[in-house]
């Protein structure tokens, strides 16, 4: 009998301690978190790729859903909104030929380099597949900027947001950085002041910078008619209404460069920077080869985020020239958005979803290449 009872005990301390271990833990609190947000990620993405084959029409008091293929993605790529999204595509002028035919030789130049390295067929196949992706794009730049008459689309106007801004956005905010680490009295306060735009909400910051680009009655009018610009306007020219949108994301997200890249060089070594500056260094060289080399995997991370989000713009050019001139300014968010309030469901899906896999491949593309080996010394 008391073997029976030790032999009942044992079990049931067996089974309590596999109720206790770490992998029932595990199932218990951890895994029906993970699946409950991986049901929050999947559903709608599954919805967007339902709705973006689909044709969904309110009639009626009822919604009627009809399945239409490819058709969405058919009027952006090819058919009535092909200039709305891709661009009016000309024959390139010189310039343009003279782009085309310098992104040619490049991609040439650095498959025949790859080639004679003995690297893979693998590799080689990579590389080749990529650079005509590159010529590809090189093509449709020259048919849309460079060319007489061609204009581009919702697809460029982003990238132009991205290139234009995240160039602005990191060189002025390392430049605020490398300024707010010099010991000047009143430091602590220019942080301060710098950070004010990352207080802001995006829509506010919209308003704002509308109001600061206002020629006729806006607070710089009086410079604007010093320099002879009295009846000038942001929206005369789409350049320029696209470099006022660049600005004001510019001041949008420099505070969250300058912050980061702040923390980073405040966390480097000093003792190694005085010794080179002893040694007979200029801080260029100090700043070149010991400071940024420190922080280029800050730098990265932070351009990456700014690349994701530059991508996403929708308020800046939808407050302050509503995507105007024309479609001058409109994103692809913007023109997914504008798709969306006129009840075109389906198409600003396959919009959103062609910017989830631009993004994703770009993302992807320039991660590989940071983390490429030898990228960090080059």
């Amino acid at each position: 009998m008391t073997g029976l009872t030790s032999s009942v005990t044992r079990r049931a301390t067996s089974s309590l301690g596999a109720w206790r271990s770490d992998a029932t833990a595990r199932w218990l609190f951890m895994w029906p978190v993970v699946l409950l947000i991986f049901g929050l990620s999947v559903f709608p993405l599954i919805a967007a790729v339902a709705l973006s084959v689909s044709r969904l029409v309110f009639a009626n008091g009822n919604i009627n859903l009809t399945f239409v293929g490819a058709l969405n993605y058919n009027e952006l790529l090819f058919g009535t909104e092909r200039v709305h999204f891709l661009g009016l595509l000309k024959e390139p002028n010189p310039l343009g030929w003279a782009f085309l035919f310098i992104a040619a030789g490049w991609v040439a130049y650095s498959w025949l380099g790859l080639a004679r390295s003995g690297a893979s067929r693998r590799e080689l196949f990579v590389r080749a597949i990529g650079g005509l992706a590159v010529i590809v794009f090189a093509w449709y730049i020259a048919q849309t900027l460079l060319s007489q008459g061609g204009r581009p689309g919702s697809v460029l106007v982003t990238l132009i947001f991205v290139v234009g801004g995240i160039t602005l956005q990191f060189g002025l905010g390392l430049g605020l950085a490398i300024l707010a680490t010099i010991a000047v009295p009143g430091r602590r306060l220019f942080r301060v002041i710098f950070l004010i735009p990352l207080t802001i909400t995006p829509v506010g910051i919209g308003y704002m910078w509308r109001m600061l680009t206002d020629t006729s009655k806006g607070p710089f009018e009086p410079l604007l008619v010093a320099f002879g610009l009295r009846n000038w306007t942001w929206v005369n020219d789409p350049w320029s209404a696209r470099l006022a949108v660049i600005i004001g994301s510019t001041w949008q997200w420099t505070p969250f460069v300058f912050i980061v890249l702040l923390a980073a060089l405040e966390g480097l070594d000093h003792e190694t920077r005085e010794a080179a500056l002893v040694d007979g260094a200029n801080r260029w060289q100090v700043f070149r080869h010991i400071s940024f080399p420190a922080i280029v995997p800050v730098s990265t991370t932070v351009i990456l985020i700014l690349l994701i989000e530059t991508f996403k713009i929708v308020d800046m050019p939808a407050i302050l020239l509503g995507g105007g001139p024309g479609t001058a300014t409109q994103s692809m968010t913007l023109q997914a958005f504008l798709d969306w309030n006129t009840l075109n469901l389906g198409r600003s899906a396959a919009i959103a979803l062609m910017l989830m896999i631009f993004v994703s491949v770009v993302a992807t593309v320039y991660v590989s290449v940071v983390r490429r080996p030898g990228a960090a010394e080059a």
